[in-house]
């Protein structure tokens, strides 16, 4: 038996941030950044919420378990009946360890503003302690509510768009082909695939020279929420899990990662996901799985993105000089109990060395 969830209910369209005026909340804690916190739009979400407010902007990429027990401390001397995550992945995922470390059932909303993780929709969260990444996953981390507003989109700049993109791709990838995936899955990761390959380069070309279409980037928030659907209920792969190891490690863009990782990963897993693959291919007029994979490396240099590790940033020595330690990391991720080919730490290691 298979099962399909949709826990989060969608706002999504025009005047979408409407629908916090509807909460019914008395006390929402507001958590974010400085960012947010300090050019008005946190102040902005906060006043249309009409509850007492309390704003965390404490948030930071990879959010450390300091940080969430910071934010604990704050969940219990403010009683909030609402937690309301503003910003990407990081601040949603900081809100959902708020949430389950201090054991509050709050209701979380989250309101996005990039177009990548699909974290506003999963059960999965991103917690980093002592330079590992570990992934929680509990059905209660999803969360009830998520507002898809492309006016929040106007300034991302362009190395976000991409990052984001690709991670966007990335979750429809390994979507398809993972243990857990079905037709419900596979129809939201190729619809999501569909869009960034034909949206995406136009999105980050408008964002280099400054510029947006909210219609274009209204396109691709709501293909990162169908995809985060998608991996939430199908399962994720290999290229997250070591992805996932390299970013604790090196503190590199997750979206970057993936982008470097994916081909190899597409590769290695073809003798159990080539069909997976295929239709997908198919779903977005590719030829073939070979018609995929170069898909991905051409959008990847439409990108600016690096190809690898070392163009990056990374220095091979000093990758190598923690290979075990992050394939280690990536074997004993929950992302890897899903790939649809079995991945030990020897293939983890043979697909590091290749991505350098």
């Amino acid at each position: 038996m298979q099962t399909f969830t949709l826990g989060t209910r969608l706002c999504f369209g025009e005047n979408a941030l409407d629908a916090l005026k509807t909460l019914g909340a008395r006390r929402v804690l507001l958590i974010t950044d400085k960012f947010f916190a300090e050019n008005g739009t946190a102040q902005k979400i906060s006043d249309l919420c009409l509850a007492e407010t309390r704003i965390f902007a404490e948030v930071q990429p990879d959010p450390p378990l300091s940080l969430v027990a910071e934010g604990v401390r704050v969940l219990k001397e403010f009683q909030p009946d609402a937690l309301l995550a503003l910003g990407g992945g990081s601040a949603i995922d900081c809100a959902k360890g708020i949430r389950s470390l201090g054991q509050s059932e709050a209701m979380l909303i989250a309101v996005p503003t990039t177009s990548g993780t699909g974290s506003e929709v999963t059960s999965f969260a991103i917690l980093t302690h002592e330079g590992v990444k570990h992934p929680l996953v509990e059905d209660a981390l999803r969360p009830a509510l998520a507002v898809l507003d492309a006016s929040l989109l106007d300034k991302l700049p362009a190395g976000l768009v991409a990052d984001a993109g690709m991670d966007t791709l990335s979750h429809c990838l390994e979507a398809v082909a993972a243990k857990n995936a079905s037709a419900f899955s596979d129809a939201l990761a190729q619809s999501a695939a569909r869009c960034v390959l034909a949206d995406l380069p136009a999105s980050y070309a408008l964002a280099k020279s400054g510029k947006t279409d909210r219609v274009l980037r209204g396109r691709l928030h709501e293909a990162a929420t169908m995809a985060g659907v998608a991996f939430d209920n199908a399962g994720l792969g290999a290229c997250h899990a070591l992805s996932h190891a390299l970013g604790g490690a090196f503190h590199l863009a997750h979206g970057k990662l993936n982008g470097i990782l994916l081909p190899h990963i597409l590769e290695f897993n073809l003798p159990a996901a080539g069909e997976a693959y295929a239709r997908l291919a198919a779903s977005c007029k590719l030829t073939g799985t070979r018609g995929l994979i170069f898909a991905v490396r051409r959008l990847r240099q439409r990108l600016d993105l690096p190809e690898t590790l070392t163009q990056a940033g990374l220095e091979r020595t000093a990758v190598l000089a923690r290979a075990e330690e992050v394939c280690a990391a990536a074997a004993n991720d929950p992302c890897a109990k899903t790939n649809p080919r079995p991945v030990t730490e020897a293939d983890f290691s043979r697909l590091l060395h290749a991505a350098l």
